[in-house]
């Protein structure tokens, strides 16, 4: 289980950052082999991006549901997420080979969505309540939720360079 960080946390960080949200849905349950490959590709290529902080990623979060998953990635910037997504040596390009030609294989049986959010500096807050260490403290610099930090505003505020 995850340990509580006790209080109220927020976020410092000066710079952009890049929300990249990434989410696998199983459609057809038993179509097994089109949705599992899938799935399990995730976890070389986190692993990849944890083993070389200079390919950008800053941290992540998971969640989990009955029909699938979701990822809340962080990136340095969007240009660190398009080189490593497009990278011919990257563990993304056969993984997503493979689930083309799975997905063509058992049409609807899975889905794979994603969604990019460039935040420019000072555009971006958080709040974490009594919560495990996740989300952009995690992931950037965590400083208590004082002072100006106290409401959305004060954070947004505190962000801008």
């Amino acid at each position: 289980m995850a340990t509580i960080t006790p209080g109220r946390w927020t976020h410092q960080h000066d710079g952009e950052v890049v929300v990249f949200l990434i989410g696998i849905r199983v459609n057809k349950i038993t179509k097994v082999r089109a949705w599992l490959p899938a799935m399990a590709a995730m976890g070389p290529m986190i692993s990849e991006l944890a083993a070389d902080p200079s390919l950008g990623l800053l941290g992540f979060t998971q969640h989990f549901n009955a029909r699938g998953a979701t990822m809340v990635q962080y990136w340095k910037d969007l240009d660190s997420l398009i080189a490593y997504a497009k990278g011919p040596e990257s563990a993304h390009r056969p993984a997503w080979t493979e689930f083309n030609r799975r997905a063509r294989k058992a049409a609807g049986a899975v889905g794979i969505w994603h969604e990019t959010l460039v935040v420019p500096a000072g555009r971006h807050e958080s709040l974490y309540i009594d919560m495990p260490s996740q989300g952009l403290p995690a992931a950037l610099n965590p400083v208590e939720a004082t002072g100006r930090r106290q409401g959305a505003r004060g954070r947004i505020a505190a962000s801008t360079p």
